[in-house]
């Protein structure tokens, strides 16, 4: 059953992993899903209540840093609220019309519409349409350390 228990958990991660790039993949909670799992099929021989508790703490700030990373970005590059709120509405958007493209395409387009509607000028929203991506490229690889993290937090509890 553990060899089951394993593969499963390793498919989730799998899974999880690719939601550090897909927002539309929920990659921290099938990653504590997979953990889960794992512990329900080897009725939680090595994993604990803390160890669960971590996780979920660590699965939160990875949400957590997909909002602030953004936002950070905007504020880095002088955006103001309408450019966060765009760049909000713009990943939405983008990925409902773009797919996996409008991960990129939607913050900028979105970060630029925001603060073009609060009545900046063109090269300030386009400042902030580039902060609102390089502060997305920042978070996500601030997710993977923390989803990569969490795996290797993972194996450690199961093999040491």
């Amino acid at each position: 059953m553990q060899v089951l228990a394993m593969i499963l958990a390793v498919l989730f991660f799998i899974v999880g992993l690719a939601g550090s790039v897909l927002p539309v993949i929920p990659g921290a909670v099938l990653i504590w899903l997979g953990m889960l799992i794992y512990g329900l099929l080897t009725q939680f021989a090595t994993l604990s209540t803390a160890f669960f508790i971590g996780q979920g703490l660590a699965a939160a700030l990875v949400y957590a840093t997909d909002y602030l990373a953004a936002a950070y970005g905007v504020k880095r590059y002088g955006g103001s609220r309408y450019a966060v709120y765009g760049s909000v509405i713009g990943t939405m958007v983008g990925i409902l019309l773009l797919g996996p493209a409008g991960v990129i395409f939607g913050p900028f387009i979105g970060a630029i519409t925001g603060e073009l509607l609060n009545q900046k000028p063109l090269d300030s929203a386009f400042k902030a349409g580039m902060g609102t991506v390089l502060g997305l490229l920042g978070g996500t690889l601030v997710k993977l350390a923390i989803q990569l993290t969490m795996i290797v937090w993972f194996f450690w509890a199961v093999y040491s």
